[in-house]
């Protein structure tokens, strides 16, 4: 694969309880699975629509996978190839946060830039 960049959607509060860690060990649904959901850039809109319809206070995370040990690109049951990371998440990996924009119908808005 030759992305640069993974992403991981986060609630606000999930968001607030990795501040000020070295690692990140995932969301609860993470650790169930035995390893951290990530979404390559333009699987982010599915990966909403799907696991957070209806909700707000969403945060996105751009994680650079340069050195990222334990990275696995596996086929999800829609058949789509997604990276899971089955370590703990360096913090220093996180190379920006966006906030994630719920628009009135249900949709979402990413920043453009991300």
């Amino acid at each position: 694969m030759k992305n640069e960049y993974i992403y991981k959607i986060l609630t606000y509060s999930e968001f607030e309880n990795l501040k000020g860690n070295d690692y990140f060990f995932g969301t609860e649904k993470d650790v169930k699975d035995g390893f951290i959901h990530f979404s390559k850039k333009e699987q982010l809109i599915g990966t909403l629509k799907k696991y957070f319809k209806n909700q707000r206070e969403l945060i996105l995370l751009k994680v650079s996978i340069i050195d990222l040990k334990n990275l696995k690109w596996e086929q999800s049951s829609d058949g789509q190839i997604f990276p899971h990371l089955y370590s703990k998440l360096n913090c220093k990996k996180i190379i920006e946060n966006f906030k994630i924009i719920e628009n009135k119908d249900g949709s979402f808005t990413l920043p453009s830039y991300c």
